[in-house]
């Protein structure tokens, strides 16, 4: 892998993990495009330069992880203002159980079967066939008009988690899906918008160490073949740069319903990769 070839996966990978176009779909693209094909070879630029958008969601969601921690610990005060949350708990700490509960179907994926999808699903003609339905969420999510509810509800974490379940597959967008989900459940656009960035964190870091662990056992020396220590620092600052201007970028965009524009970007992307996988 050259630098330039890591600037741009770094850049692809920052951009299009906050923008609902599928990052996974991209960056399987983009490896095509520049031959690199071998998914054991991209395995490790592909951990560090997730690690680098989770310390990306952490820079621009700042203030929100400082409130959930002020509170988190805070067993005083336990006095809920949420609607459909657990009322023995306080704000803050129904905030982190909705990002646990988020979490149980990805967990579940993930320990279970995340072998099974890398080798079942994949290809450009698999990416293809899943921008085109994120395409089709989000164009359902920019007509739903659902009245607005101020909280995000321990029902609709659940349902939120289920569709960054169905998000594992590539070119199914995780921003995408869990954003459109909650908009057509109601939620609060830019609460939405926060919650889905933050709930991504844990999944990301739990899917690093799993592939760290694999790296382990192919050994690192076969692991990083082809992979200069420079690619690897190229890729995670193009990644962590571009990564910082999308999270911020994302937010005011869902709060001003933008994303139809995205779906007719997925649909062209998805149409025109579809037909190149065919020929």
């Amino acid at each position: 892998m050259e630098t330039f070839e890591a600037f741009i996966l770094g850049l692809i990978q920052g951009l299009t993990e906050f923008l609902p176009v599928s990052s996974s779909g991209h960056i399987t693209i983009a490896s095509t495009l520049f031959g690199i094909q071998d998914p054991d070879t991209i395995l490790p630029f592909t951990v560090v330069v997730h690690v680098a958008t989770v310390l990306s969601t952490i820079i621009i969601l700042w203030k929100e992880i400082v409130w959930i921690f002020k509170g988190l610990f805070n067993f005083k005060d336990q006095r809920s203002s949420y609607e459909g949350s657990f009322h023995f708990l306080n704000d803050q700490q129904n905030y982190v159980a909705n990002i646990i509960i988020s979490m149980i179907p990805i967990g579940i994926i993930g320990l279970c079967f995340k072998d099974y999808v890398e080798a079942a699903f994949s290809g450009v003609m698999v990416v293809s066939i899943c921008l085109l339905i994120t395409a089709l969420l989000l164009t359902f999510s920019y007509f739903a008009k659902p009245r607005q509810r101020e909280h995000i509800t321990i029902k609709d974490s659940f349902i939120i988690g289920l569709a960054q379940a169905c998000a594992c597959l590539p070119g199914l967008s995780r921003s995408g899906s869990t954003i459109a989900t909650g908009l057509i459940l109601g939620d609060n656009k830019q609460k939405l918008a926060q919650f889905s960035f933050l709930m991504v964190i844990p999944p990301i870091l739990g899917e690093a160490l799993l592939d760290v662990i694999k790296i382990m056992k192919n050994g690192v020396d076969v692991a990083f073949n082809g992979i200069p220590t420079s690619s690897l620092i190229v890729g995670f600052i193009s990644a962590f740069i571009f990564g910082c201007i999308a999270c911020k970028l994302m937010i005011n965009l869902v709060k001003n319903s933008k994303l139809i524009y995205f779906a007719i970007y997925c649909a062209i992307v998805g149409l025109a990769f579809l037909i190149y996988s065919l020929m």
